[in-house]
């Protein structure tokens, strides 16, 4: 587990920590401190990171910034999830860095308690010609994710893998605003991943993505069909069960599609952008519906997998409804069928 922390002072990079809070900790481990400026306008302060562990599993240690992103986060908190993953657009920063520290002190509660798993968004993107040539700096400096590690290491923080479930989920980050064509790092990376799965092990493979490659909203259209061009064979061919975006800030739900036709072999996709943002929903979709679209609703909300045992996992989506989390939708996958 890596433990991030940001300090005004020069402090040691030295994560203490045990599993009875009140007692001096008996493990301890040193990491590393880094710091990055902005247009010479902006100083982060100390990063420090340390990873821990190896850590006994169900033992706890001691998003775009609105009102509605504290009341996902809310609703999040309360269900006691294992693990949180991210499509991108964190902080909303845009090039404004003191954005970040605060989304920092307003997932903390979150964050402290539970694994954050993300990939970057287009609000990620800051470069400035000539003056910052690095399009993730902040992103990069403060979200530091385990894509050197593992069996699958990539060379980029922009995607990775993981697997949870004791080896029974294999994630896949995917980075839409990486390199993603033929030939090219990420895609050279991704093949080798999806070839070293052994799906005898691994009940379910699931990919996230930012921009989404199947949408019928009227936002973003079209954004995500190079990269579904370049990748969608790859993951289909792995038969990867799902796939989730951000992006577009509302919710959709597709059946199992590939080339824009229904395929049971093929994964699931659902769009997940509405978390929570300071632009608002977008609430204009296409007519009529695609037969491949099941649901879709422009409203805020959170969705979880449940991963039940190896051959069942169950999806719902929960709407920001008066704040409170109201089941919108829900599907059940069985393995081999489609869901």
């Amino acid at each position: 587990m890596r433990v991030t922390w940001i300090t005004e002072a020069d402090a040691p990079p030295i994560v203490e920590y045990g599993t009875t809070s009140g007692q001096q900790y008996p493990f301890s481990e040193i990491g590393t401190t880094t710091s990055y400026s902005y247009l010479a306008l902006y100083h982060s302060g100390n990063i420090h990171d340390a990873v821990i562990g190896p850590l006994k599993p169900s033992t706890r240690r001691d998003l775009g910034q609105t009102g509605w992103t504290k009341t996902t986060l809310q609703h999040i908190a309360a269900a006691d999830y294992d693990m949180l993953l991210l499509p991108g657009d964190l902080s909303y920063a845009d090039f404004f860095q003191p954005r970040w520290d605060s989304y920092g002190r307003l997932v903390e509660p979150l964050a402290s308690a539970r694994p954050w798993m993300v990939t970057q968004g287009n609000h990620e993107i800051e470069k400035v010609p000539l003056l910052e040539p690095r399009v993730f700096k902040a992103y990069n400096a403060r979200w530091r994710m385990p894509f050197d590690a593992g069996v699958s290491p990539s060379r980029s923080n922009l995607y990775y893998s993981f697997d949870v479930a004791g080896g029974a989920v294999h994630v896949i980050m995917l980075g839409s605003y990486s390199d993603y064509k033929a030939g090219m790092a990420q895609h050279s990376w991704l093949q080798g991943d999806l070839a070293m799965i052994d799906r005898g092990k691994v009940s379910f493979v699931v990919a996230l993505v930012h921009a989404p490659w199947y949408n019928s909203n009227k936002a973003h259209q079209g954004e995500g069909d190079d990269m579904r061009d370049a990748m969608e064979a790859l993951l289909y061919g792995a038969r990867v069960d799902a796939v989730f975006a951000g992006h577009v800030h509302a919710y959709e739900r597709f059946t199992r599609v590939y080339e824009d036709r229904e395929d049971p072999c093929a994964p699931v996709y659902v769009t997940i952008g509405d978390g929570g943002n300071r632009e608002g929903l977008a609430d204009k979709y296409i007519d009529p519906q695609p037969k491949t679209s099941v649901f879709r609703e422009a409203s805020f909300g959170h969705g979880r997998l449940q991963v039940v045992n190896a051959t069942h996992a169950l999806w719902t989506w929960h709407r920001n409804d008066d704040d409170e989390p109201v089941v919108a939708d829900q599907v059940f996958k069985c393995d081999g069928s489609p869901a």
